[in-house]
């Protein structure tokens, strides 16, 4: 299958190819000195990430031709699959456990994320089960709901709030797009209000994030650390940053800066022009999603390309306000930059559905 023709179709691909370089242009300034130290020995991270990148192209180039990706059967089976996924991430021995979570599963020298497959798998199988509904008749369905928390409730044993959060808000975009009531809404931020108090009773942590948030500096050390380190990289930068490669928070003062905080380490260095030049790829490649559902040919496609676009603006809105501040700390990659293999094959797998149901 070839590209799409029309400007949508080539600004998508543009900006999703020029963010992927960035990152590993910036993975390779931010964590070149944290791979020295901690994996003395082993494949720097850029190299790493160029490695991925590489097999993020052959996954989009495979994924834009399976129309296979166009039929509720085999999506529906990938909802289960990626269920099961989630099941095992949980057994002790399968789920390997990194900064408090248990959220990946060791494949040899490969790992994997099964919450990153779980929220392609819930959006583009619920945009199947949307497009039966006959228009005229209440669209609200128990089954709608039970689709989306089966995997939330196994997501939040891991757990992994930022994943959940993301999935939450794009299939509520979803649901609103595909006539869910308005009044429903309030009913549902109440339950969610309710529910958030919960989790922060179950899991104290969650309480010690929003002290941090809302004053980190009353814990610098500790609870506000990683906050006060992203601010104190983004404040002295100004307007131009100190320069390519001359960060200084990179120098083991801010945790893993090529993965979650990449963003403080790429506005320390080129300031504000350089933050605000990836803001502007991100708007533009959200622009292209979206041009892509309303030209889409049917409901399927449509409800689709809205939930997987909407789920890429709120995972970088999330990431980069967390760096900046404005909400708690919570562990979310900034899409095509951020290190990592399952989150940049996750990205392109997305992009690639998209060209195929708009096909």
């Amino acid at each position: 299958m070839a590209l799409l023709r029309g400007k949508e179709s080539y600004l998508l691909l543009v900006t999703t190819l020029m963010l992927s370089i960035i990152g590993i242009v910036f993975v390779y300034s931010a964590g070149t000195y944290w791979s020295a130290v901690h994996y003395s020995g082993k494949m720097p991270f850029y190299m790493k990430q160029s490695i991925y990148f590489v097999v993020a192209i052959v996954v989009f180039l495979i994924t834009i031709r399976l129309n296979i990706l166009r039929e509720q059967s085999f999506w529906k089976m990938a909802y289960i699959f990626s269920l099961i996924l989630l099941v095992l991430v949980l057994i002790p021995g399968i789920g390997l456990v990194r900064n408090g979570s248990q959220s990946w599963i060791g494949l040899g020298p490969l790992t994997i994320q099964p919450a990153e497959l779980t929220k392609i798998t819930v959006i583009v199988y619920l945009s199947h089960i949307l497009a039966q509904h006959k228009t005229g008749k209440p669209i609200v369905n128990w089954r709608h709901g039970a689709i989306l928390l089966l995997p939330v409730a196994l997501i939040m044993l891991q757990p992994d709030f930022g994943s959940v959060f993301i999935l939450v808000v794009s299939v509520f975009l979803l649901f609103f797009v595909a006539g869910y009531p308005l009044k429903l809404y309030a009913m549902i931020m109440l339950v969610g209000v309710a529910g958030l108090v919960g989790l922060i009773a179950t899991a104290p942590y969650r309480l010690k994030r929003i002290e941090a948030f809302l004053d980190p500096w009353a814990d610098p050390l500790v609870s506000g650390f990683q906050a006060v380190q992203s601010l104190m990289a983004i404040g002295p930068a100004g307007i131009f940053g100190h320069g390519f490669g001359q960060s200084r928070q990179k120098f083991l003062y801010l945790p893993e800066p090529q993965n979650d905080f990449i963003y403080a380490i790429i506005l320390e260095e080129v300031g504000l022009i350089g933050g605000l030049v990836i803001l502007a790829l991100f708007v533009l490649t959200i622009y292209a999603g979206y041009k892509f559902a309303v030209q889409a040919k049917n409901r399927t496609s449509y409800y689709a390309i809205i939930g997987l676009v909407t789920m890429l603006m709120v995972q970088a809105f999330l990431n980069i306000a967390v760096v900046i501040g404005l909400v708690p700390v919570t562990g979310v990659t900034l899409p095509f930059i951020s290190y990592g293999g399952t989150s940049l094959v996750t990205m392109w797998l997305i992009i690639g559905i998209i060209y195929q149901l708009a096909k």
